[in-house]
């Protein structure tokens, strides 16, 4: 690992010469490459082939100077190893939703040589592929989002599901949340071994509890997934999703940069928790509306936001629709500000 990398720097909250950039769902559908992809195989196929995600993985720095490339894969990689079994329409969808202690207890322990393997190639193949001064990210989802998808069966609002069997089974629950911070952990070490700089994690589905029941619920095996991690040398980014109740519980989770959605007023996250790098967070669907929209929401971004410890991001993953020149008028407020 390089640590001289432009978004280390950042991470560890040093002067930049100007802020790193990457973005969210950089390697997806807004790309003419990649749709052209998707034309001959499924987002499984892609994501479960180390080559084909290799491949999409640099598509996006081929058109742009990100300062990082993030592995293709999705959330689902890694919990095959758990003996989940489930596809994609569009979202995952999960063959055998867990309703119970009983199905928690069918779960593999996994062997740590089978946790998203096929990301752990693709990682090191990329690393070989990236320019020396470009950061290569790795990233899972944390133990509450992977449970939403495990016990609700589905994306779906507000995950009823989910919050009933949190309410009527909070040891099962929590069973269930170290099996995957556990598993996890693994796997976001393994991934910095295979050439991960920086890894994200991604709380997609923060929101949807209260501050006392995510407390006493979720904070636990969330801050364990993250101690072991940063025990491991590995720099931490946490992403929460929707959830501006929680950002005082985020913040106070070891992780050294804190990721936020377009909701929150980042300089003023700044400001609170100066402790932390930030990351984000453009509206991507100021994008859609064209470069003029973008560069003025960008400059306004840096204008706001203090450029120590600030990695550019959106806050959320870049919409399908978004046009090309979008980006282009993303990096180039980006690359041509100056800093002392």
């Amino acid at each position: 690992m390089s640590k001289d990398r432009l978004i280390l720097r950042a991470i560890r909250r040093e002067p930049t010469e100007r802020r790193p950039l990457w973005i969210m769902r950089q390697a997806g559908r807004y790309l003419p490459e990649y749709r052209k992809l998707r034309e001959n195989y499924s987002f499984k196929a892609l994501s479960q082939s180390p080559e084909l995600s290799t491949e999409v993985t640099l598509l996006p720095m081929k058109r742009y100077p990100f300062d990082a490339a993030i592995i293709f894969a999705d959330i689902m990689s890694p919990l095959p190893a758990l003996g989940v079994e489930f596809d994609f329409n569009p979202g995952p969808i999960v063959a055998n939703p867990i309703r119970s202690q009983k199905d928690i207890d069918l779960l593999i322990p996994p062997d740590p040589e089978k946790l998203g393997p096929e990301v752990i190639t693709a990682l090191r193949q990329t690393r070989s592929s990236l320019p020396e001064d470009t950061a290569l990210l790795g990233f899972c989802g944390a133990p509450w989002t992977l449970a939403a998808y495990l016990v609700e069966g589905r994306g779906v609002k507000d995950f009823p599901t989910l919050r009933a069997f949190a309410a009527a089974q909070p040891d099962a629950l929590s069973s269930l949340l170290k099996k995957l911070s556990d598993a996890m952990a693994v796997y976001l070490i393994n991934q910095a071994n295979a050439g991960a700089d920086a890894v994200q994690i991604f709380d997609s589905w923060a929101g949807i509890l209260s501050l006392d029941d995510w407390e006493r619920l979720i904070r636990p095996h969330l801050q364990t997934l993250l101690e072991k991690v940063g025990d491991a040398g590995i720099p931490r980014l946490l992403f929460l999703q929707n959830a501006p109740h929680l950002v005082d519980a985020y913040a106070s989770l070891p992780a050294e940069v804190l990721a936020v959605d377009w909701r929150i007023n980042l300089a003023d996250a700044q400001k609170r928790y100066a402790n932390h790098a930030v990351q984000g967070n453009i509206d991507p669907a100021i994008l859609l509306h064209g470069p003029a929209s973008t560069k003025i929401a960008a400059k306004q971004l840096l204008q706001r936001v203090k450029p120590t410890g600030h990695i550019v991001n959106l806050g959320h993953g870049i919409l399908p629709k978004t046009p090309l020149e979008s980006v282009e008028a993303l990096v180039d407020v980006v690359h041509n500000e100056k800093l002392e």
